[in-house]
């Protein structure tokens, strides 16, 4: 993801292709029967969702669905039907929005007519069109390919094959809607608060998330899902779309009175960001595409194996990190450091990061971006001795940079001021007391290289957290808005670095979850979902997350007894518990900690190491809990042999025995033990006495009835949680 994939040689041309793959069917044809004979116009979307199975061949299937759909022609309409073609366009008779906006210079070209030059299926999973508008002097590219999972990519591009400028305003990726897809559910969020949900009905109209914040954003929308009516996380048939891209983005959904509706995406550009000289390409985004018969949890295990199936995929377990922010801040002490080490590899931590404040003048957050040097001031003596210490103990060593960035009061910017991006004569509003750097100015992406490359060779550094704290507002290239190029010339510096070294890891920070999407995704291990460790907060966070990416890229960490962020404090089991299920770190100044807290910290990173294979590479489920001041979320082994769920008690439960817990994703057939995890001492109650399961320590039920009629949970005091793990005892031979 990314990369432009190379197309290989068309298995045949042809006027209709069927996809099929892990219960997804994508069928391409004439919209009608015998449309194609004379013009070539594009063909349509026939189907997307659910298998059709093997059936006939393409085209007879292609021509059944053309049959079986063929709508009446209304009044006020056109005499002819109209067709939803797989780039809509206005040519067509569409009245919703068009699939590629743009014109000339002088206003023409605003409106090509598109005919097939080649429609081929490469194989059983993909395919490719090319097609050619002689009126405006453009050329369009489609590619569709369905990978492990069902997950649908779609990347376009128009080329330019006129001899004046093309101005591209957008280039949309859709796909239509059915009738019954009525009601849509995205994310929204701010920082520190990020991928919180939001439902409402889609009626006539278009409803459209723009994000403009030259980054993913804290607010993105991350996956758009339409569905029936009432669906949840276990049910009902949703379509659901993400732009692989980490710059400004818009999302839409609408209907026509006339009954058309779709659901795609497109990179939101900037006025004459993208003008195309003659022979150039505009390549769009990648739109990925997901259709679930069974709920959001459909669509979540989807893009995870879409993640899952990539060679770049972390394939080792993903260490336990401590990270050294919110334990030291800018008191960057060797001695302190090095206590802090020792106790970090004594409760088994794994990677040890040190974070913001080891290089150039920076002491504070208002200096030193850019100076990517091993400050003296702070450390005399080198990053060596710190390094020779954590990796002595056997733990990798690791470095926060924000590479993109540049302080007004450093080095770098007082020899380079016009390396910002800016519209020049001025400056962007500042923000965290920093510019960007533009990345697509040669000599400054080359600079950057550069530093980062030698701080890599020189030092025995296995991680990078690469951090992005400031929206890209005002931002400009050469006088143009910037946003496009800065973004790809972040691609490839990522992609460059990793190239000579590709041993390091990268987690994506984005002053938190400011940057969570597939185009960044396709270039680091980790995203970090939040800035905030508070438990409370990080619960819906890392739910909503899990939408898009699995549990082993999201990073989760235990956080001190009083959250940095919010001032809540919280038991150390209730923080053990959320960080649990993912990528697990710890931020804490543990040289503080009590011998108690750290037996226990210990014995959960214990715990955590026992069931990591299952809970970064199982099937997460989230139940649809009837309580709405409790959650029920898990990870179940591809087997089903065993799992591990939380009861997570939000808030205070408003009835005086809670209902039961419904533990969705087992086998039916198999009998589980079911074992409380006792961390820290496990949660505290508010009851007298606990259901009969739990004051035995456990039981063993089949996974029919812990699926249907569920488990009677305890009565938790709020902001507490309850960990189980399943496994198997059924006798086999």
């Amino acid at each position: 993801m990314g990369v432009t994939p190379t197309v290989g040689a068309a298995d045949a041309v042809t006027d209709a292709v069927h996809l099929r793959r892990d219960g997804v069917s994508l069928v391409l044809g004439p919209p009608a029967p015998g449309d194609p004979g004379g013009d070539r116009r594009l063909p349509a979307v026939l189907h997307w969702g659910a298998d059709l199975g093997p059936g006939p061949d393409a085209a007879a299937l292609a021509a059944e669905l053309a049959t079986a759909t063929a709508a009446a022609v209304p009044h006020a309409a056109p005499d002819v039907p109209v067709h939803r073609r797989v780039l809509p366009m206005p040519v067509d008779g569409w009245r919703l929005r068009p699939g590629l906006s743009g014109a000339r210079p002088d206003g023409s070209a605003w409106s090509p007519a598109f005919e097939v030059a080649e429609l081929a299926a490469e194989g059983r999973t993909a395919a490719r069109l090319r097609a050619t508008a002689a009126d405006a002097g453009l050329v369009l590219e489609v590619r569709w390919e369905l990978h492990p999972g069902g997950a649908l990519e779609i990347r376009q591009s128009v080329t330019n094959a006129g001899t004046a400028p093309y101005l591209v305003t957008a280039l949309a990726a859709t796909l239509p809607l059915p009738a019954a897809a009525t009601e849509l559910l995205d994310l929204t969020g701010r920082w520190a608060y990020e991928r919180r949900p939001q439902r409402h009905a889609l009626g006539d109209g278009a409803w459209v998330r723009e994000t403009r914040h030259g980054r993913t954003g804290h607010d993105a929308p991350t996956v758009v899902c339409a569905g029936v009516p009432g669906f949840g996380f276990r049910s009902g048939e949703v379509w659901a779309v993400h732009l692989g891209w980490s710059g400004d983005a818009a999302y839409a959904a609408e209907r026509a009175p006339n009954g058309f509706a779709q659901l795609g995406a497109a990179e939101l550009l900037a006025p004459g960001e993208v003008a195309l000289a003659p022979g150039e390409t505009y390549a769009a985004p990648p739109l990925y595409a997901v259709h679930s018969a069974a709920g959001l949890d459909g669509v979540a295990a989807a893009f995870h194996r879409l993640l899952r199936s990539r060679p770049s995929h972390p394939r080792t377990p993903r260490p336990v990190v401590l990270n050294t922010w919110e334990a030291v801040y800018f008191d960057h002490d060797l001695d302190r450091l090095t206590r802090l080490a020792d106790v970090a590899a004594s409760v088994g931590v794994e990677r040890f990061v040190l974070d913001d404040g080891w290089f150039g003048g920076r002491r504070d957050d208002r200096t030193g971006l850019g100076d990517w040097y091993v400050s003296p001031q702070a450390w005399p003596d080198g990053l060596e001795p710190l390094i020779d210490h954590v990796t002595g103990l056997g733990m990798q060593f690791g470095l926060w940079v924000e590479p993109e960035m540049v302080s007004p009061d450093s080095e770098l910017h007082r020899d380079h001021p016009d390396w910002v991006l800016a519209v020049p004569g001025r400056e962007p509003l500042p923000a965290r007391h920093q510019q960007a750097l533009d990345l697509a100015n040669p000599a400054a992406w080359e600079h950057v290289l550069g530093r980062l490359d030698a701080l890599l060779a020189g030092h025995d550094i296995g991680y990078l957290k690469w951090d992005h704290n400031r929206d890209l507002v005002d931002g400009a290239h050469g006088g143009r808005a910037g946003v496009r190029g800065q973004t790809l010339a972040a691609y490839a510096l990522l992609d460059e670095l990793r190239g000579r070294h590709p041993g390091v890891e990268i987690e994506s920070c984005a002053s938190g979850g400011g940057r969570v999407d597939l185009g960044i995704l396709a270039r680091t291990d980790r995203v970090w979902a939040s800035d905030t460790n508070d438990a409370l907060d990080r619960q819906p966070i890392q739910r909503w997350t899990a939408q898009l990416v699995p549990p082993e890229l999201v990073g989760a960490h235990v956080g001190g007894p009083r959250a940095h962020v919010t001032g809540r404090t919280h038991d150390l089991s209730f923080r053990l518990a959320t960080a649990l299920f993912w990528h697990l770190g710890i931020e804490w100044d543990l040289t503080a900690a009590s011998p108690d807290e750290l037996a226990d910290l210990a014995a959960g990173v214990a715990f955590h190491k026992r069931v990591r294979g299952l809970l970064h590479g199982g099937d997460v489920v989230r139940a649809d809990h009837p309580d709405p001041s409790a959650i029920v979320h898990g990870c179940v082994a591809p087997d089903r042999r065993e799992a591990v769920f939380a009861y997570v008690q939000l808030a205070t439960p408003p009835a005086e025995v809670p209902p039961p817990m419904r533990l969705p994703g087992l086998a039916g057939d198999v009998r589980y033990r079911v074992t409380p995890v006792p961390l820290a001492g496990g949660p505290a109650v508010l009851h007298r006495r606990p259901p009969p399961w739990l004051a035995d320590g456990g039981a063993v039920l089949p996974g029919r009835v812990l699926a249907a009629a569920g488990l009677a949970p305890p009565v938790l005091r709020p902001e507490q949680a309850l960990v189980l793990h399943l496994t198997d005892t059924t006798d086999r031979p």
